[in-house]
């Protein structure tokens, strides 16, 4: 089995007043672990394992380099970890692709985007190997028109205080967005709902980088 989720730590994660705010009818739901490939996923055209087609795909390229420079920009950085001295951390997760982490220093804030360019199965992977052990599986609203799902597995983290969304880019590949709140919001705020938030701003820095 590899870990599907793009974190490498569970690090609290502090939310500014305006996104803590959220409403949390709507939420959404986060991560999760995989095996390689599967006979299913290796012989089926995309999509399968009931994954939404992707109507308007991006282009491929729009997730190529560090997410660190396109994920989120560093206003929006501020805006979901509040003010204060953050620290940044770009990696490689096997298995998926690029990632990047912001977490903040002084609050312990933690926010996280991936982009899952190694599986070439899209959100096909995650339904497929993902949903039959979440603990949280919710099938959102599209996010800016791309079809995305928010999920939690025990691997993940607690569902009170960790989500990731995963959003369909194109059938191959999706974007990821994490977040871990903070011992003051567990329990008061829907991460996923946050997460939801978070990867509105994402996918709009990726439609304006493939300038759509």
């Amino acid at each position: 089995m590899k870990s599907r989720t793009i974190v490498s730590a569970c690090v609290p994660f502090t939310l500014l007043a305006a996104v803590a705010g959220c409403s949390t009818t709507d939420s959404p739901a986060a991560p999760s672990s995989s095996p390689s490939a599967s006979p299913t996923s290796q012989a089926g055209a995309l999509p399968h394992s009931g994954a939404p087609k992707v109507a308007n795909p991006l282009p491929s390229s729009v997730l190529s380099g560090d997410p660190c420079q396109t994920g989120l920009t560093a206003a929006q950085v501020k805006e979901v970890l509040g003010s204060g001295e953050t620290q940044q951390k770009s990696d490689h997760v096997e298995g998926l692709g690029p990632s990047c982490s912001w977490s903040s220093l002084e609050k312990g804030s933690y926010v996280a985007v991936g982009y899952d360019t190694d599986d070439k199965e899209g959100l096909s992977g995650w339904y497929e190997r993902t949903k039959p052990q979440a603990v949280v599986w919710r099938e959102l609203s599209p996010v800016q028109w791309f079809p995305a799902v928010a999920h939690v597995t025990p691997s993940g983290g607690e569902p009170d205080e960790f989500c990731q969304v995963s959003i369909g880019v194109n059938d191959q590949q999706t974007a990821d967005v994490t977040i871990f709140l903070s011992s003051a919001k567990k329990g008061k705020t829907d991460p996923c709902t946050v997460a939801s938030t978070v990867s509105g701003m994402v996918v709009k820095n990726l439609q304006q980088k493939a300038g759509s």
